[in-house]
């Protein structure tokens, strides 16, 4: 008897053994995305072009008809945004400078198709062949925002003969960059909320688990993707100033991951902050003879992307015209008066007063 029960036992050990083992498969493993136009899939409202290898990538046009552009711009939005971020852009200013800026939904954003395989490098040569498709000629501008600055980095480095100029504004960092003093990117690591550090540790040493961190509910998770980030007192005024476009915002939020959030959200992690082919800060001046220029704009009360790490940036790479804000935080593109001392200063060449007098106007 007692034979039988201890078989009985271990059946249903195993049982349940095979059971868990199904049970955390299925939990690691993210459920395909509802890719645009396919069928059962969400319906396709604006223009894409496809991509050599059969994606599609969205894209939306404001400022000057390109043909009369005197600055044509490539537009990468920040994380969980779209093409519909590059709005705040005041149509005005766009005039007045005579700019043409082309933003686009990042590979499984909005209704850009997802790229299982994407990298720095490819993100890259997609906004290569947005350009190309659109006919915005041999040299173009290329800005990024908060995590759309990574598309910059990526195109300082694969197809720097490409670009008129660059701009990198709050742009994230990779704590894992081996250019960072151990000391510092530790410093600015410990920075960060515990959640989110626990986020960033997953994304870096264990991208297959990104998706099942971020949607479990056993521990606190990243508080970008739960809307709980870190604002400091500048970013929580710009923050109440857009409360009353609250239900846009929302719509717009869902427009972002109407695919999914493992393509969109979850793979901006893993390839923002994984392991990449090479360290900014080895990157060589792109415009050596002066014909073009590379700026990094950061407020001082960003507590989302610490400041430290872009003054060491500043730093290795003097090359980079480096704009730090006062008594700004993370939000700089949310704010008209920041966005337009930004784009006066990077398509126009207007002294630094220019920016420090919308600085005065924005505090005041």
């Amino acid at each position: 008897m007692s034979i039988l029960c201890s078989d009985m036992l271990g059946k249903v050990l195993v049982v349940l053994l095979v059971a868990s083992l199904a049970w955390a498969f299925q939990a690691l493993l993210p459920p395909p995305p509802r890719i645009c136009g396919s069928p059962g899939g969400p319906a396709v409202a604006g223009p894409r072009i496809k991509l050599e290898d059969g994606r599609h990538l969205a894209y939306k046009e404001h400022g000057v008809p390109k043909e009369m552009a005197k600055y044509k711009v490539i537009y990468a939005h920040s994380f969980g945004s779209t093409r519909y971020e590059s709005a705040f852009i005041p149509l005005e200013i766009l005039e007045e400078l005579g700019a043409y800026v082309v933003s686009f939904d990042r590979p499984g954003y909005g209704e850009s198709d997802p790229h299982p395989k994407r990298t720095i490098q490819t993100i890259a040569l997609d906004m290569e062949e947005l350009a190309d498709q659109l006919g915005l000629g041999p040299k173009f501008y290329v800005m990024g925002f908060s995590m759309g600055g990574h598309a910059v980095w990526g195109c300082l480095k694969y197809i720097p003969d490409r670009l008129a100029g660059a701009a990198l504004v709050s742009p994230s960092i990779n704590y894992w960059w081996p250019g960072f003093p151990a000391n510092l990117s530790t410093e600015g690591y410990n920075l960060l909320f515990p959640r989110d550090q626990w986020a960033l540790r997953v994304a870096h040493y264990a991208p297959w688990l990104v998706y099942w961190w971020n949607t479990q509910k056993w521990f606190p998770y990243s508080s970008v993707i739960a809307g709980k980030f870190k604002r400091s007192p500048p970013d929580m005024e710009v923050a109440y100033r857009f409360a009353k476009h609250a239900s846009e915002i929302q719509k717009h939020k869902e427009y972002a991951v109407k695919q999914g959030i493992f393509e969109s959200l979850h793979r901006d992690m893993k390839v923002g902050f994984g392991k990449w082919d090479f360290d900014p800060m080895d990157l060589k001046n792109p415009f050596p003879n002066g014909e073009g220029s590379v700026h990094l704009w950061h407020g001082d009360q960003d507590w989302i992307v610490p400041v430290i790490l872009q003054r060491y940036i500043a730093e290795r790479l003097p090359w980079i015209n480096y704009h730090e804000m006062p008594n700004v935080g993370h939000l700089i593109m949310r704010d008209p008066a920041m966005t337009e001392a930004v784009w006066k200063t990077f398509l126009a060449g207007k002294k630094e007063q220019i920016l420090h007098k919308e600085i005065k106007r924005f505090l005041l």
